[in-house]
């Protein structure tokens, strides 16, 4: 049986969103019914622009969420060398660049709404500032939140990056930082890629460490938080410290 042709001769081009109703057209569905009602597939749909003469952009986001577990963040964690080697056609290097900056941009909005949330009375408080920061590393990170009388965050500051499975702190520099910024406590905080929340005994150790060295300095080490996937450790809340 012979493919159709058109009037002209040439065949059909693939059915693209343009053939879609205006109301299922994600730039068109945003505009008419807002934000809320794109799914994940559709808004990545709009960030990419255009698909292929095989794909449409819906179905280019469908394939790229798919590779990432269907997961946001995971989809966030990637480098533009990680979404060109997944090999999806229809992501050059402008996507895949177009994609993570859209993504960082996200993360840096979830970033400043916590800002404004700069008293600490709980874990709860010290992890919603600081998991913005570290939820995307693949290496251990060691950060510290500086706290004055009121137990108001006056820095953020990251002491030290290291590998998979390891980071240094240096007490003179997490002190020096506490001192420097006229602190009065700091929480301790650094990261397991591996997602574990239990806490090893070089961290058991270091906690102790740090507490000693803070009671000397009249620097309270108020806690020390174990971040993992959407999830902590409170050495505070576990007794620990």
């Amino acid at each position: 049986m012979k493919e159709e042709e058109t009037t002209t001769g040439v065949y059909p081009e693939p059915s693209g969103i343009r053939s879609w109703a205006e109301e299922d057209r994600p730039r068109e569905k945003l505009m008419l019914k807002g934000k809320h009602s794109l799914t994940e597939s559709e808004l990545l749909a709009i960030i990419l622009r255009t698909g292929t003469r095989e794909q449409t952009a819906v179905d280019i986001s469908m394939e790229l969420l798919r590779k990432a577990g269907n997961d946001l963040n995971a989809l966030g964690k990637l480098t533009v060398t990680d979404l060109l080697e997944m090999g999806i056609s229809g992501i050059g290097k402008t996507k895949a660049v177009t994609i993570v900056a859209a993504l960082e941009l996200g993360r840096r909005r979830q970033l400043s709404s916590v800002k404004e949330k700069s008293r600490i009375t709980c874990s709860r408080d010290a992890f919603d500032i600081l998991y913005p920061r570290m939820s995307d590393f693949r290496h251990e990170e060691f950060w510290i939140l500086l706290l004055n009388r009121a137990n108001k965050v006056v820095g953020t500051e990251r002491i030290s990056e290291g590998g998979l499975t390891g980071t240094v702190a240096d007490p003179r520099k997490i002190f020096n930082a506490a001192l420097k910024a006229n602190a009065t406590s700091v929480i301790l905080c650094h990261n397991h890629p591996s997602g574990s929340l239990q806490p090893s005994t070089a961290d058991i150790q270091l906690t102790k460490k740090m507490s000693e060295a803070g009671k000397l300095l009249e620097i309270t080490v108020f806690d020390h938080l174990i971040i993992g996937e959407g999830s902590y450790y409170s050495f505070a809340d576990e007794g620990m410290i």
